[in-house]
């Protein structure tokens, strides 16, 4: 084991290679209810408070064995081959499986097969979702046993969207919105995602944000409304919460995603936001059959790449079939 990643509190062990020969794993994409910005700290990052919620998005990693003469590459295919997707050692789900082969002294190698749901460089944490299902597949098909936690762990290294995956349903955020308090949430949330044919840069949209908004030195707290929305189960209450302070910057940097906004709501979205750091716009609607009204409107009017409808929240990362 590579002691620079070593994983606090597992005692060392030799390498392990479990007995599957493949594993299939599930991980949803996010949506932001809530997201609230600081002033950056020394190491460049905003302080967040955000409240996430998991939506019927779903990435889905196959992990399988390698024969015997490419044992010990990590390898990514496509589903469906996308040209803006990386299947290099960039890829986060690559590197998820390098940083758990690093940490837990594995040295087999695996090939892993991604089918994408989730709009790419939509500010919906695709490829955190796809790093969480690597993660918890590679676990199982080597047998390495680690603990929830310690993927967490793990996962906090790759990236800030990393870990809420693993967990799904509905969580709060802090820091970078790595650290993570489940939220409860009844009832069932009706979403509609627009998605864009250019993605939005999260690193420009934050320069953006710095640039317009007098930015205070924490983030806010989660206001009392949306939590209590939340517990009672009240889509209209929680849509009126819904608050997102990147969305000035993401509506500066592309003026048209506020018709898309407006198309939503006069199409009977409760409320419709930038998901995120965006492009993505998030329309609540208050039940599926207004959903599917919103997204055929969406569809019909040449604003957006295309409409998606998911309900939420649902579970994280998990092994399938």
């Amino acid at each position: 084991m590579n002691p620079l990643h070593a994983v606090p509190g597992a005692a060392p062990q030799p390498p392990r290679s479990g007995s599957l020969t493949q594993v299939r794993v599930e991980a949803p994409g996010k949506v932001n209810l809530f997201l609230s910005a600081g002033v950056p700290g020394p190491d460049g990052y905003h302080p967040l408070t955000t409240v996430f919620q998991a939506v019927r998005l779903i990435e889905t990693v196959t992990a399988r064995r390698q024969a015997a003469d490419l044992r010990g590459t990590i390898t990514l295919t496509l589903a469906e081959p996308d040209p803006t997707v990386p299947t290099d050692a960039t890829n986060l789900a690559v590197r998820a499986a390098a940083l758990l082969a690093e940490t837990t002294g594995v040295g087999d190698g695996v090939d892993l097969l991604l089918r994408k749901r989730v709009p790419v460089a939509g500010g919906m944490a695709g490829g955190s979702a796809d790093a969480a299902a690597a993660l918890v597949a590679c676990n199982a098909l080597w047998g390495t046993a680690l603990t929830q936690a310690e993927l967490s762990g793990l996962a906090a290294e790759l990236g800030a969207d990393v870990p809420f995956p693993l967990h799904g349903a509905t969580a709060v955020g802090h820091g970078r919105g790595d650290r993570l308090t489940p939220l409860l949430a009844r009832g069932t949330y009706h979403w509609v995602f627009a998605t864009s044919a250019q993605g939005l840069s999260t690193p420009a949209v934050f320069r953006r944000f710095d640039e317009l908004t007098p930015v205070a030195a924490a983030p806010a707290d989660v206001p009392a409304a949306l939590t209590a929305a939340l517990r009672d189960g009240d889509t209209a209450a929680l849509a009126a919460a819904l608050h997102n302070d990147l969305q000035p910057a993401a509506l500066d940097l592309r003026p048209q995603l506020a018709e898309v906004i407006a198309l939503a709501e006069s199409a009977g979205a409760l409320r419709a936001i930038v998901s995120g750091s965006g492009p993505t716009i998030a329309a609540l609607a208050p039940d599926p059959t207004t959903a599917a009204a919103v997204a055929n409107a969406l569809n019909a009017s040449g604003l957006v790449a295309g409409a998606l409808r998911a309900d939420a929240p649902i579970a994280g990362a998990r092994m399938v079939g």
